[in-house]
C-alpha cells in the first residue's frame, strides 16, 4: 500500500498538468518587439494597423516593466519569465562573461533559461527563430535553441528577412526586434514629431508582417520600456509602462485586460499558448484573460 501511495504522489503533478485548461487552436506564436515604444506613441502616432489589431484583439495598456526601465533587463525578463533578481541582467553592460550577479539557475550556455530554450527542449524538432535590429538582443537567448538567427542594421532589412522567414518556414515560435523607435526617442525625444513618425513606421512594418503569418497564429506586440524626454531607465510611468497587444488565434476580440501584467509574464504566456511546461525558476504567469474562455483572476 505504501509503494502504491508513493507512486500516486509522483504521478500527481503530471496528472494536474494534463488537466489544466489550455488554449486549443494556437499552432504558432510570433512576438513583435519594438524597443522604446510607449503607449503614448501607439495612441498619438498614425498607427492604423495596431489600432485595428487592438479593436479585434486584446490589449493591456499599462504593463509594468522591471527596473531599471532599460533594454537588456526588460528584454531578458520578457524571454526569461523572471526579473533581474533571478536572471542577473541588471543593466545594458551585462555580458555572459562579465556581470556582477549570477543567475539563480543557469543552463548549459551559462544563462537563465529562456522561452527559446524551453521550447527547443520540449519540442526539439520545432522551427524557432529570432531576427533582430539591436545586436545585443542576440546575447540574451540560447544560440543552440534557434534554427534562424539573424541581425540587421536597419528596421527595413530586419522586417524583410523576418517576412521571408515566416513565409518559407512557418516557424513554431519566432521573435522579431526593432530598434529604430528607441533611436528616435534618444535623438529627438519621446513625444516629439519624429518619435511619432518612427512609431508610425513600425506600424507599417507590422502591417507587412501580418500579411505573412501562417494560420492559427498568436501574435503579441510589445515593448521593453517607454521614455521621458530623451532618456529612460527611471521609475516613472512614462518610462516603466508599456503596452502589450494580443491578436489572432484564440484571442478575445475587442478586450481590454484588467489584471496586472509585468514584462516577465510574456514568456509564461507563450509557454501557456504552446502547451509548454515553464521552468520552476520562472516567476511570470500567463496572461490567461487575453484568451477566449478564460476570465480575469477572481482575487
Amino acid at each position: 500500500m505504501k509503494k502504491f501511495l508513493t507512486g500516486c504522489l509522483l504521478l500527481l503533478p503530471a496528472f494536474l498538468q494534463a488537466q489544466e485548461k489550455l488554449p486549443k487552436g494556437i499552432e504558432h506564436v510570433i512576438v513583435i518587439g519594438v524597443d522604446g515604444m510607449s503607449p503614448d506613441g501607439i495612441r498619438q502616432a498614425k498607427t492604423p494597423v495596431m489600432h485595428n489589431l487592438i479593436a479585434h484583439g486584446a490589449v493591456k495598456w499599462n504593463v509594468r516593466t522591471v527596473l531599471p526601465s532599460s533594454s537588456s533587463p526588460n528584454w531578458a525578463s520578457m524571454i526569461m519569465g523572471a526579473g533581474p533578481e533571478q536572471h542577473g541582467i541588471t543593466d545594458n553592460d551585462w555580458q555572459r562573461d562579465k556581470h556582477t550577479l549570477p543567475p539563480v539557475v543557469a543552463n548549459e550556455e551559462g544563462i537563465f533559461p529562456t522561452i527559446f530554450g524551453v521550447l527547443h527542449q520540449q519540442y526539439p524538432k520545432a522551427n524557432i527563430g529570432a531576427v533582430y535590429h539591436w545586436d545585443d538582443f542576440g546575447r540574451l537567448f540560447e544560440k543552440k535553441a534557434v534554427s534562424h538567427d539573424r541581425r540587421f542594421s536597419t528596421e527595413d532589412s530586419t522586417a524583410t528577412d523576418f517576412i521571408q522567414y515566416l513565409r518559407a518556414e512557418k516557424p513554431f515560435f519566432a521573435f522579431v526586434h526593432f530598434d529604430h523607435v528607441d533611436h528616435a526617442g534618444h535623438e529627438y525625444g519621446h513625444g516629439s514629431p519624429l518619435y511619432y513618425q518612427a512609431v508610425a513606421k513600425t506600424d507599417s512594418l507590422i502591417g507587412r508582417i501580418m500579411e505573412s503569418i501562417p494560420a492559427h497564429t498568436l501574435v503579441i506586440i510589445t515593448a521593453d520600456h517607454g521614455g521621458k524626454g530623451k532618456s529612460h531607465g527611471g521609475a516613472t510611468p512614462e518610462e516603466a509602462e508599456i503596452a502589450m497587444i494580443f491578436s489572432g488565434q484564440d484571442v478575445k476580440p475587442g478586450y481590454v485586460i484588467t489584471q496586472p501584467v509585468y514584462t516577465y509574464d510574456l514568456a509564461a504566456t507563450i509557454a501557456f499558448a504552446l502547451h509548454a511546461q515553464p521552468p520552476y525558476a520562472w516567476i511570470g504567469r500567463p496572461v490567461k484573460s487575453a484568451f477566449a474562455g478564460f476570465s480575469e483572476p477572481q482575487n
